[in-house]
């Protein structure tokens, strides 16, 4: 456990939401949106395929891969329940969670190929042994799956490595929310926050993109969607929102064997995320000043707007009236919202509709 003191903020600091940095990556305020590609059991105990994914979710876009780490005997028994039915493959819940473990080398090499793909590996540990395991490969954050944000054993673990945390709120409430941020604190330790509803497939209206918004007011953390609905919306749409970390299931395929296809993204869409990602910052990052973009469209301005012509041909001396006035394009006369301080003026010249109306074809007396 940590021994580090709880960190000190000064006023101004807790009005400005944190960040966090993993693997010398800023994540929070002003970055672009943190995307984790969720393999999870998408490989489905083949250490072939996680290393297939490894290469389709490099060429994604993705900032990092994650996988979990289950030992079976660490964390079940022969008691535990199957969530779904999915398996006819594993008589038990249990058997399941064994042919999904890889050996301690295992994880090492598939660790390494993600970074020299360029992805921050990542796994989510669901024992203490796992955390020991995960620890010898330099896991540079943690992520806390929505089933164990109650998990103290597990906590205190992961504290311990001085590692970030990040924390799905899947079935928590805001007090279990505080409690946990709090409980970071104590430790010196960082922390962000992903919204999450632990349904699998998700509805959209279940998804509560306005959570990100309120975690974000009352903890001052990183905060991003953990999103389970299988549709690509939710997670463009956070992201647009300013969302400080995306993550999602990923397969190749949602006809693919598997309890958490259904709830999943393809590849393809993940690419696309991430392109909806670049986008966004790279508007939000560029504030756009109306004035200066006025001035530098002045010439647009001109071919799109009007000004004020006459109907028809008027001979000089003649006194304008409402009815004789328009406005065409383009924008380089007497601006057409001026049209109606033109009503009573007198023409000095002929003027033809052909043209736009030109402030010497007036009398200087309004």
């Amino acid at each position: 456990m940590s021994s580090h003191p709880a960190p000190q903020h000064t006023e101004e600091q807790d009005m400005i939401p944190g960040k966090i940095e993993i693997a010398g990556r800023s994540i929070g305020a002003g970055q672009p949106a943190f995307v984790i590609a969720e393999v999870g059991q998408a490989h489905d105990g083949s250490l072939g395929n996680a290393y297939a994914y490894v290469d389709a979710v490099a060429e994604s876009g993705a900032d990092a891969i994650k996988f979990q780490t289950h030992i079976a005997t660490a964390e079940s028994t022969i008691d535990e329940p199957f969530r779904v039915k999915f398996s006819k493959q594993d008589d038990s819940r249990f058997a399941y969670w064994q042919r999904m473990e890889f050996t301690p080398e295992q994880w090492h090499g598939l660790a390494e190929h993600a970074r020299e793909r360029g992805l921050i590996f990542l796994s989510s540990p669901f024992s203490v042994a796992a955390v020991r395991l995960l620890a010898s490969l330099g896991m540079p954050a943690w992520k806390i799956g929505s089933g164990e944000f109650r998990s103290s054993e597990l906590l205190e673990a992961m504290l311990a490595t001085g590692k970030p945390l990040l924390l799905s709120t899947g079935m928590a409430t805001y007090a279990e929310i505080a409690a946990a941020v709090d409980l970071v604190g104590t430790r010196g330790g960082s922390l962000a926050l992903l919204q999450c509803t632990t349904k699998y497939p998700t509805a959209l209206p279940d998804v509560g993109l306005n959570v990100i918004d309120e975690l974000k007011q009352r903890f001052r953390v990183p905060v991003g969607l953990s999103d389970h609905s299988g549709q690509l919306w939710p997670a463009v749409i956070a992201t647009a929102r300013q969302a400080d970390l995306i993550e999602v299931h990923v397969v190749f395929d949602r006809r693919m064997f598997g309890p958490d296809t259904k709830a999943s993204l393809t590849l393809d869409e993940l690419s696309q995320l991430c392109d909806a990602r670049d986008a966004a910052y790279e508007m939000d990052s560029q504030p756009v000043d109306k004035d200066a973009m006025a001035a530098e469209l002045a010439t647009m301005r001109d071919l799109f707007t009007k000004s004020v012509c006459v109907v028809e041909p008027l001979r000089a001396g003649t006194v304008l009236t409402a009815e004789m006035l328009t406005a065409k394009k383009p924008g380089t006369g007497i601006p057409a919202g001026e049209l109606v301080s033109l009503i009573g003026r007198r023409l000095r010249q002929d003027v033809e509709p052909s043209r736009l109306l030109r402030y010497e074809d007036l009398d200087d007396q309004a």
